[in-house]
């Protein structure tokens, strides 16, 4: 394998496909394209089809040397409708529509009525509350409720909904807990998949995340908290306390509050949580035309570049990959955009260097980017990381250099494959003798630079889990291919 020309031009910003119709058999190929993680909704899908993709992904990341991260997100407790004739449904104005609660009625809805998932939704909802279907693209309003009929409403704006969207009413309380009987089951089977992270929906604080992580198990996939409510914007300080990442789920953010507080909120949040070193990522509508054109609209394009400005970890990808028409040209317009506006863009990204260190393992990364952004011809910086929190701890300083974290934890691998500039890598477990030096010839083997390239290496001589305490400027020698 040949190194980039340029490996310091690496596209940092990471990006998240969902799988779905669209790709299930595509997967060899998103990854060409760009992914970085295979997101697996189980709000969508079933069980063979979940487990299938979990197999492709793994398949792909072995054969290709390459960390592939597994983010399996739970349905929660948010309310979707049921199935539609056809598929989908055109709404219209000024017409009823009739929410049947789960079990009653027909059980394939049409444009007068469908199913919703939530048995109680017709005790939590009163006359006269708006009713969000589809992250906005068409709106009810409550005219009447019944504990047979289920809720009846009008249809104030009409639009298209298709089987299973989503369904949001921000006037009500709902008394959902945040983890569904559904969800406790399919914890354990998101563990047997070899998920890498778990996407917990409609988070309301960091107790929703401590359940999570009870079951869980303190060494099982990480947590990604979603962030699509206002309680959840109330506690996210909290919420970074306890979670391994967020992520701003601008549809249901869209509706629950005003739709102008969106592009603030997110650049707010994104802030905070790159002051705390936890990973963000920005989701829904990134290329939403895309599910049916080949090309995005430029506003899209400005909303992938505006989310790399801000600095998160990852972009992703929803219905664009799932059951889009363009799934591949999606991911690649995504990967490319990113990688331009990282390269040209310099100027515009934030840097982590204005915060003061407040760990050993905080002073050793911050000198290691400091020598990095001081020394033009260093190409890289590596670490060699056990539990992956050096590497986390350099990427969180948004060096202008990509971070090669070399792991003997093939779990460790994976999940810094959502983190913002990080490239993992397996590697054997290294002995405390000479490190640096392994890490140099580690470096070599990998053949990620050309010979001679200049590197800061940062690594340690001490226990597991303690702080790095090595730090040096070294040249790579590469190792030649027969």
């Amino acid at each position: 394998m040949s190194p980039p020309r340029d490996f310091a031009a690496t596209r940092r910003t990471k990006l998240i496909c969902t799988i779905g119709p669209a790709t299930a058999r595509q997967i060899p190929a998103l990854a060409a394209a760009g992914m970085d993680v295979a997101r697996i909704n189980f709000s969508h899908g079933t069980r063979a089809s979940h487990a299938a993709a979990a197999r492709a992904v793994r398949r792909v990341a072995a054969t290709n040397d390459r960390r592939l991260a597994i983010q399996t997100d739970l349905a929660g407790p948010k309310i979707r409708l049921g199935a539609l004739a056809g598929g989908l449904v055109e709404l219209e104005a000024g017409r009823p529509f009739v929410l049947r609660l789960a079990g009653k009625g027909p059980a394939i809805g049409d444009a007068t009525g469908a199913r919703v998932s939530y048995k109680r939704m017709a005790a939590d909802v009163k006359v006269g509350d708006p009713v969000f279907l589809a992250d906005g693209a068409a709106q009810l309003r409550v005219t009447g409720t019944d504990d047979e009929d289920g809720i009846r409403t009008d249809v104030v704006r009409g639009g298209t909904v298709r089987s299973g969207a989503g369904v949001a009413v921000p006037a009500a309380r709902l008394s959902a807990p945040a983890l569904s009987a559904r969800d406790r089951a399919d914890i354990p089977r998101a563990i047997s998949m070899g998920a890498t992270y778990v996407g917990q929906s409609f988070v309301r604080g960091a107790e929703d995340i401590a359940d999570l992580r009870r079951l869980l198990g303190t060494d099982g996939p990480g947590i990604v908290a979603k962030i699509e409510t206002r309680p959840a914007i109330e506690s996210f300080d909290a919420i970074l306390d306890v979670t391994d990442a967020v992520m701003i789920a601008r549809g249901d953010l869209g509706v629950e509050l005003p739709y102008e507080q969106v592009p603030l909120i997110q650049k707010q949040l994104v802030g905070r949580a790159l002051e705390r070193g936890v990973p963000t990522i920005v989701a829904t509508q990134m290329l939403e035309s895309m599910i049916a054109a080949p090309r995005p609209t430029r506003a899209e394009a400005s909303d992938v570049a505006n989310a790399v400005f801000d600095g998160v970890d990852a972009i992703m990808l929803s219905g664009e990959t799932a059951i889009g028409a363009h799934p591949l040209e999606a991911a690649e317009t995504a990967a490319r955009i990113a990688s331009l506006c990282e390269m040209e863009g310099a100027a515009y990204l934030p840097s982590g260097m204005s915060r003061p260190p407040g760990t050993d393992t905080g002073a050793l990364a911050y000198a290691a980017v400091t020598l990095a952004a001081a020394h033009e011809e260093i190409t890289a910086i590596a670490c060699y990381t056990r539990t992956g929190r050096t590497a986390r701890m350099l990427a969180s300083l948004r060096p202008r250099v990509p971070v090669i974290a070399f792991s003997p934890d093939p779990e460790v691998g994976s999940r810094l494959a959502l983190i913002n500039g990080v490239v993992p890598r397996l590697s054997v477990a290294l002995d405390e003798s000479d490190r640096l030096g392994r890490l140099n010839a580690l470096l070599g083997e990998a053949r990620l630079l050309g010979d001679g390239a200049t590197v800061v290496l940062v690594s340690s001589t001490a226990t597991p889990g303690s702080a790095p305490n090595l730090l040096g400027i070294q040249r790579v020698v590469v190792t030649r291919g027969t």
